[in-house]
């Protein structure tokens, strides 16, 4: 199997940019090697993707942990961002 490598939509990372920011967090932006649905969806449309800190930076692995504080906020990130794209379409 090949999978080719899929660019967020540069709207949508300014969206989630500026939802995370408006609540009190803060951002960077990362590329991202590992496989994931956004590279099928991001042939039929735009895609964006929202990452929350992992404990040691682990990721995409059994020992991978994340804090419920993180996830909880990453998740009111996610409905914020859905919210507001959906206001301004």
């Amino acid at each position: 199997m090949t999978s080719h490598p899929a660019l967020t939509d540069k709207s949508f990372q300014k969206l989630i940019d500026d939802t995370a920011k408006s609540l009190g967090f803060s951002t960077k932006v990362m590329p991202s090697g590992a496989g994931h649905d956004a590279q099928e969806i991001a042939r039929i449309g735009p895609v964006g993707m929202i990452f929350i800190p992992s404990i040691g930076g682990i990721s995409h692995s059994p020992k991978e942990f994340s804090r419920p504080q993180d996830i909880e906020n990453g998740a009111n990130v996610l409905l914020q961002t859905v919210l507001a794209f959906d206001k301004a379409h």
